[in-house]
């Protein structure tokens, strides 16, 4: 069995890329007010933050293939607490773009690399039930940090925010140079050339079965990442709350989504992958009708009916993704880190546009947030179809 330390670490890990998304969702009207920005220049703090992640997801991986897992998580966590301190000390709306492409260049060391470790050092239903553990632990971050961004302004300035950032990346890079381990030693390492990574990428996008998977984990996750983006207009605009109150979203989405992470670990090892999957569709499919049902019946929002199914749906999202990662790495076995990273590419870009765009356009109704998610969440359900219908005409086993 893992060890709990190591488990700990590794959620730390996972966690401050979350933690960096939506700390400073409360101070958005305050960072608006002092640098004259509108809305759509605050929601591209976010899209710029998730586009330099995702393309540079597609690096971390195979660097982790090529050097090792620990330099690469070593140094991403260094650089993260440097553009940390740059945010805090940012001028104007443009440097902190610059400074907040930065942070997303280098958040990616800690999720992606750590999925990668996990998989490096275990097999079976261990795995799945440390990557169920570890996404527990991480789905406190998009809870936690807002409200403590909320409760940061209540103190101090919005630049405090980033400064409790720096701190967490250095208490970070403190515990990895301490008790990360090396998972993937010099005789599996691939060497880092431009011609085999671009090769291996173009033999992942051309693999039939990769694009199901991505997809399907891609759209459930949007689904609930459509309200994280649009938090500010739900929360303030939308429910009429104030910046220390955004628990009344990121609870009971987090708390969904820590829901299955139990649920999905408990049931590793007792039934199969793919019909824990198809129990996360069951719950996500109910939930989504239920939030456009809510929409209808209040056509002003008001809590709790109007958060509950969202949490509802996270225990969907995360019943199943980790069951959905490890179908997806285990198509690669020579290339899990380059797996991990382009599965985060697909991903991130697709929520940086919805992020950019969706959530602006949609934000204006709880109504067409909720049909807004319920559409992801189908897109989502057709591509695992399609994967599982792909499974049974080869004749494989999925799980």
């Amino acid at each position: 069995m893992p060890k709990r330390g190591l488990t700990l670490l590794l959620a730390g890990l996972a966690m401050f890329g979350p933690f960096a998304i939506d700390t400073m969702f409360p101070a958005f009207p305050a960072i608006a007010q002092e640098f004259g920005a509108d809305e759509f220049a605050m929601q591209q703090t976010l899209s710029i933050y998730l586009i330099a992640l995702a393309f540079m997801s597609l690096v971390h991986g195979p660097l982790s293939d090529a050097l090792g897992r620990r330099p690469v998580v070593i140094g991403g966590v260094a650089l993260f607490m440097l553009a940390s301190i740059g945010c805090a000390l940012t001028w104007s709306i443009e440097s902190l773009w610059m400074f907040r492409a930065l942070q997303g260049m280098c958040a990616g060391a800690g999720w992606i690399v750590a999925r990668a470790i996990m998989r490096d050092l275990h097999e079976g239903p261990v795995v799945q039930r440390l990557m169920s553990n570890v996404s527990m632990l991480f789905t406190l971050a998009p809870a936690v940090a807002p409200i403590l961004g909320g409760w940061v302004l209540l103190v101090g300035s919005w630049r405090w925010i980033f400064w409790f950032l720096a701190g967490w990346g250095g208490l970070l890079l403190m515990a990895s140079l301490w008790r990360l381990p090396e998972s993937h030693p010099p005789e599996r390492r691939i060497p880092l050339r431009a011609g085999a990574l671009v090769g291996g990428y173009v033999e992942m996008l051309l693999d039939r079965q990769f694009w199901p998977l991505a997809i399907a984990g891609t759209m459930n996750f949007s689904a609930l990442f459509l309200y994280i983006s649009a938090a500010p207009a739900f929360v303030v605009g939308l429910l009429k709350l104030g910046p220390q109150q955004f628990a009344w979203l990121f609870v009971p989405a987090v708390s969904g989504l820590f829901l299955g992470s139990l649920l999905s670990g408990r049931l590793a090892g007792h039934i199969s992958v793919t019909r824990t999957i198809s129990a996360g569709y069951t719950l996500m499919l109910l939930a989504a009708a239920l939030n456009v049902g809510v929409a209808l019946w209040l056509p002003l929002p008001q809590i709790p009916w109007s958060v509950l199914p969202i949490g509802l749906h996270a225990v969907g999202i995360s019943l199943s993704f980790s069951s959905l990662t490890i179908l997806l790495l285990d198509r690669f076995p020579s290339h899990r880190g380059g797996a991990s990273s382009l599965q985060a590419f697909v991903s991130l870009i697709f929520n940086a546009l919805l992020a950019g765009i969706a959530a602006v356009l949609l934000s204006d109704s709880a109504l067409h947030l909720a049909l807004g998610a319920g559409s992801l969440t189908l897109i989502g359900f057709i591509a695992w179809r399609m994967f599982r219908y792909q499974t049974a005409a080869t004749g494989m086993q999925a799980g």
